[in-house]
Order: C-alpha cells, then sequence, then structure tokens
C-alpha cells in the first residue's frame, strides 16, 4: 500500500527564511494547493490522509468538507502550525471531529519535531507520523529509530518511508530534486522490502514558489513546483497504478495490517 499523505496547513514557511507573509496569503496559497491535490486525486480515483491544523480547517470548512465527502482521512497537524502546547493534541482532535464530523484518530507534528507519545495516547490518538527516520541537518537524527511501523505508548508509530541501507528520504524534497527515474527506482526498493510506502507532501508545493523576493526559499525548496509539482505527482501515481500499487489511507493501513 502506498500512503500518501499531505499536511494542509497555514503557509508560514516564509518566516523561516526573513519573510513577510500575511495570514490571508498563507491560507489562500494552501488552500489553493489543496483544490490541485484533491482535483488529482479525483482524476485517479484514489484516497489519501490530510493532516490538518485547526487553523487552516477552520479557514476552509468546504475543503474539509470535501475531503471528508471524497473519501480521504482527515487527520491532526495539532491546533497551530508554529506554536504548540500539550493541550493542543486533545484540543485539535476534538476540533477537528466537530468540524468535519468525521472520528480523529491520526497525528502528524508541524516539521516532524518530537513530540510526548505518552501525551499523544492521552489525547485519544491510535498512530503517530512524526518521524523522519534518517538525518537531515539542522532538523532531526533519527537513526535510532526503526525504518518501519512500530509501537511506543499503545501509539502506532508509521515513520515516513526511507530506503532500506542508507535511509536515503523519499519525502517531499527528494521527490522535488531527484530525477524521477531515480524516485522510481528507489521508491520500488522500498516497497519490496517494507510492503508500504509512506511519503508526504504540502500544498504549497503544488504552487508556484519561485518567488525570489517575496519567498527567499532556496533552489532546492522550489525545484519543480507548482504545475511541475503537479505533473510530477501525477506521472507517479500513474506508474504506480500500472505496477499494481494500491493507494490507501492511514486508517485503511491499520485495519489491513491488523493493528490495533
Amino acid at each position: 500500500m502506498i500512503l500518501l499523505s499531505f499536511d494542509i496547513e497555514e503557509f508560514d514557511m516564509p518566516f523561516e527564511y526573513q519573510r513577510e507573509i500575511s495570514f490571508e496569503d498563507q491560507i489562500s496559497i494552501s488552500k489553493k494547493g489543496t483544490i490541485i491535490i484533491l482535483d488529482l486525486l479525483k482524476k485517479h480515483n484514489i484516497k489519501a490522509t490530510f493532516f490538518s491544523t485547526v487553523v487552516f480547517a477552520k479557514e476552509v470548512p468546504d475543503l474539509i468538507k470535501r475531503i471528508i465527502d471524497e473519501g480521504h482521512e482527515l487527520a491532526s497537524h495539532t491546533y497551530f502550525h508554529s506554536d504548540f502546547k500539550i493541550e493542543h493534541l486533545k484540543e485539535s482532535k476534538e476540533a477537528l471531529e466537530k468540524l468535519s464530523g468525521s472520528k480523529i484518530t491520526g497525528f502528524r507534528m508541524p516539521r516532524m519535531y518530537p513530540v510526548d507519545e505518552v501525551e499523544i495516547e492521552k489525547a485519544g490518538y491510535l498512530y503517530n507520523s512524526s518521524i523522519n527516520p534518517t538525518f537531515l541537518p539542522g532538523r532531526y537524527n533519527h537513526f535510532d529509530k526503526p525504518r518501519t511501523y512500530f509501537k511506543i505508548a499503545n501509539v502506532w508509530q508509521i515513520p515516513a518511508s526511507v530506503t532500506p541501507i542508507f535511509r536515503f528520504p523519499l519525502f517531499w524534497l527528494s521527490f522535488h530534486n531527484l530525477p524521477q527515474v531515480i524516485y522510481k527506482f528507489l521508491a520500488r526498493w522500498t516497497y519490496k522490502k517494507d510492503n508500504y510506502l509512506n511519503i508526504y507532501f504540502h500544498p504549497w508545493e503544488f504552487t508556484d514558489l519561485k518567488q525570489k523576493k517575496r519567498f527567499n526559499f532556496p533552489s532546492y525548496v522550489t525545484k519543480n513546483t507548482g504545475d511541475l509539482m503537479t505533473n510530477r505527482l501525477d506521472n507517479f501515481i500513474s506508474w504506480a497504478i500500472e505496477n499494481r500499487y494500491y493507494f490507501g489511507t492511514f486508517k485503511e493501513f491499520l485495519n489491513n495490517y491488523n493493528l490495533k
């Protein structure tokens, strides 16, 4: 099973690169990208999981309704994208359930930051997908973590996919920057070893990020974004379907593997 997931959030990343962006633009950019993603998933008739902040969800109730109505899974990306308190674990779960009318069982911490698994269990989540089990300079070093799913404090950990042996990450940045033939080779190798893939993206990747004065992003962030990103994911999904890979949500994954 291929677990496609999207972290839908207020687009506050420009602040990390010393650029200002209004709240209205943060929401509109992520909204535009989310619509592109949903249209692409609908085209291929596949399901995915959307990890949403409460802030973003409250601004786009129509898109949250569409996510649920089209059979996708909604999960928590906490309350705010750049401000976190332990109480936000439960508060975000309850707010998203009220807004969507759907039970929220999954969690992902913004920027894959560490979070107390005991507190995640207390908040009522069944799974957490907040680990990228590799080394990313300046962000994290998780070579000590298992590559594939495992359990802590009665919460299933579903790490982002990395390759066997040297743990090359298959997340959004590698999807942007690697030639597609190489990415597909690594994805096939990892899938063959693990019997699933967990790869994640963000809606703003599907918009034009090559605006140096506005965002100040480095080239490895902006490469193959906007329409190029849409085309790349469209191509990847088509390739996966042709190779008889099945796409599903995290909820489906837990049920199929009898992870309770």
